[in-house]
């Protein structure tokens, strides 16, 4: 059994203790990553983007969720500490319930320990049915790929306040409903900071400024391979001679003492 549980996740949210999340999608990387002290290696549908080479995550499929999975479950297994694996669950997967409960057996059977669902409110039955069948969650909100097209791109989502306390409100929602984590992707990091506040599950921010419990970032992107636009929460830990490990570590550090991200890192209201 892991050390690095939900339990103790939401203990070192009690206790203000910051934690780091990194995508992963093969055993090497994923190793690597959980040696350098990486709590929790999301398998992330961004794969689409930074392995399959697609333009969104809307392709990518269960069966390479699975895939991939496995990969990382295997490598991960391989580290002296291992993180814990969160896996998510892709694009019209989970649309019903029994699709939803199907796709998280799917992922979990290949190695997951929980799994990540985009959305707010419709999400509680499939949030509550996945609670009493074991199955941990995470909710993302915010800037929800897979809803790019409705969302018109990839925007800074809540900046209005009819909006934020919207998705105050959801989060609130979703961490009564049995959610385990939550994840804010591009708000204003004074609506993370007051999301964080209101729940007692751990919160991961990613372009969500330092307030939240944690930090998310695609491993392709802090290793500075995105030859596209550069996100703006995005910081290159390869320079300065670093290697894969050292950037791992450095990331780790910066995470867990705060310095990552900077206000440089965040959005304003």
């Amino acid at each position: 059994m892991n050390a690095i549980s939900i339990p103790r996740l939401t203990q070192m949210k009690a206790e203000q203790q910051k934690f780091a999340v990194l995508t992963a999608y093969d055993a090497t990387f994923a190793q690597l990553a959980a040696e350098a002290g990486v709590e929790v290696l999301l398998v992330g549908d961004s794969l689409g983007m930074v392995l399959q080479g697609q333009d969104s995550t809307l392709p990518v499929t269960l069966e390479d969720m699975v895939y991939h999975t496995r990969a990382v479950a295997k490598g991960n297994a391989r580290a002296a500490q291992p993180a814990l694996v969160m896996t998510d669950l892709p694009f019209m997967s989970y649309g019903t319930l029994e699709q939803g409960l199907a796709s998280a057996r799917a992922v979990m059977q290949a190695g997951a320990h929980l799994i990540k669902i985009e959305g707010d409110d419709w999400l509680i039955p499939l949030i509550q049915r996945l609670a009493q069948q074991g199955v941990p969650v995470c909710a993302h909100l915010g800037l929800t790929p897979q809803a790019v097209n409705k969302l018109g791109g990839y925007k800074v989502q809540g900046r209005d306040d009819a909006k934020a306390d919207a998705m105050l409100a959801h989060a609130i929602a979703l961490a009564e409903a049995g959610a385990d984590l939550l994840l804010l992707e591009c708000v204003p990091s004074t609506l993370a900071e007051r999301i964080t506040q209101a729940v007692s599950i751990p919160v991961i921010g990613i372009g969500a400024g330092s307030a939240t419990d944690a930090q998310v970032l695609v491993m392709h992107d802090m290793l500075g391979l995105n030859r596209g636009r550069v996100p703006k929460f995005v910081k290159n830990y390869m320079v300065n001679g670093n290697t894969v490990q050292d950037a791992f570590a450095q990331y780790t550090s910066e995470v867990k003492a705060g310095v990552f991200p900077a206000a440089e890192h965040g959005f304003s209201a």
